[in-house]
């Protein structure tokens, strides 16, 4: 299925020389993998590049507000049965690291590309992908992102005739509408724990109705698609009816959703579920998120939760009371400076927890909390926060920004 072979001009292979070597001289200087200033040096040498290098690869976009780091590491993983894999598995999505993803992929079979919401018609334009991804759309990064709505709208023009098969989550209504304009479209039941942002009709703006799991507009009928693919519980089912077990080591129902939509993906380039799903299980932690370290004689597990609907379903995997836990928010660029976020997330589900609350924002959150009517303690470093908590396994969950200094101060 891959597409044109024909070997890369003297311009495309000095831009990746150049922007490997700029990753090198960044990553010597301590200053992050260097995928991105890498990337961003290779494209200036070529722009076209980056359809240059994905023009042998069978290519696979992931794009969501949540979840699509994890997604595509198990399509990746399930794909290699089929093939030799290139990813930007560290979550550089944006062109320039997808771009240095790509650089290190001259041998493989398959593309699998994370690729953040806003570039996603950008890099499907440059990239001629053969399936898309689409798991869920929510508020995130109030400050720089566009409106959930017109986030939709964006998709749905620019995937518009596309020729790749789009496998897309029919509970969500923000994702069925974008994905609506795609001629051949794999709908999957991978379900929607937050619904705040899907109450109105991304069709018509009348008021969502939502039955149970079904949802339909009873102003201009616009209505839930009947899925190919589900999830029914620990089991995936497929177009046949078949029920396929899920085992996995990474936590919780919104990872078995993902696991749902990583086999439908898998399927469209023959990969069966049971072989997709079993290559799965060999996930433990994706750039860091779930891993379990240990620090000052304690155990941590490390969790990532960016905006509203990410930490609901992070609060319902971890472990219960009395696990202590750790809070830590920042509000920096890749966060996103505006934290009125905090808000819309509901921090009464960890009454019972010992709370201890740090990071940039720790005072935001700390108020956030007084309000919810919860006990906390506000630390100034992650050693104290761990010296203060009870016995046991910790919980930590920091956003994006604060999960990289955690990281670091764990030294994962």
């Amino acid at each position: 299925m891959a597409g044109n072979t024909e070997p890369l001009s003297p311009r495309a292979k000095l831009a990746v020389t150049a922007g490997k070597a700029a990753a090198a001289v960044s990553r010597a200087a301590g200053r992050g993998s260097g995928s991105v200033i890498g990337g961003r040096v290779a494209l200036k040498l070529d722009p076209d590049l980056l359809g240059r290098l994905a023009q042998h690869l069978d290519v696979i976009l992931v794009s969501a507000t949540n979840g699509k780091t994890t997604t595509t590491r198990l399509i990746a993983e399930a794909l290699r049965a089929a093939g030799p894999v290139v990813s930007n598995a560290l979550g550089a999505n944006m062109p320039a690291g997808i771009t240095s993803a790509l650089a290190g992929g001259s041998d493989a079979k398959f593309g699998v590309i994370e690729v953040d919401e806003k570039y996603l018609a950008g890099v499907a334009r440059d990239t001629t992908p053969k399936a898309i991804a689409l798991l869920n759309l929510s508020r995130d990064q109030l400050d720089r992102a566009a409106e959930t709505r017109m986030m939709a709208e964006h998709w749905r023009e620019g995937l518009s005739g596309s020729k790749a098969v789009v496998i897309a989550n029919a509970d969500d209504p923000l994702v069925v509408w974008a994905a609506s304009s795609s001629p051949n479209v794999v709908w999957v039941a991978a379900g929607q724990a937050w619904k705040d942002d899907a109450w109105s009709c991304p069709s018509c703006g009348g008021v969502m109705q939502r039955p149970g799991d079904d949802w339909f507009c009873g102003q201009c009928g616009f209505r839930r698609p009947a899925p190919s693919w589900a999830l029914n519980g620990d089991y995936v089912l497929d177009p046949h009816g078949s029920a396929w077990p899920i085992h996995l080591q990474l936590p919780g129902r919104a990872n078995k959703a993902n696991a749902t939509s990583s086999a439908a993906v898998a399927a469209v380039f023959g990969v069966p579920p049971q072989v997709a799903l079993e290559r799965m299980y060999q996930v433990q932690a994706v750039a860091g998120r779930y891993d379990v370290v240990a620090f000052q004689n304690r155990e941590l597990r490390l969790l990532l939760a960016k905006n509203p609907a990410g930490w609901l379903e992070t609060f319902s995997l971890i472990d219960p009371p009395p696990t202590p836990v750790i809070l830590s928010v920042n509000a920096r660029g890749a966060d996103g400076t505006d934290t009125s976020w905090l808000w819309d997330v509901d921090y009464t589900q960890l009454a019972g927890h010992p709370i201890f609350v740090l990071g940039d924002r720790k005072l935001d959150l700390a108020v956030r909390l007084e309000v919810a009517g919860l006990d906390f303690r506000v630390c100034e470093t992650l050693d104290e926060a761990v010296q203060y908590a009870p016995p046991g396994r910790i919980e930590v969950i920091a956003n994006y920004t604060a999960f990289q200094d955690l990281r670091r101060r764990v030294g994962n």
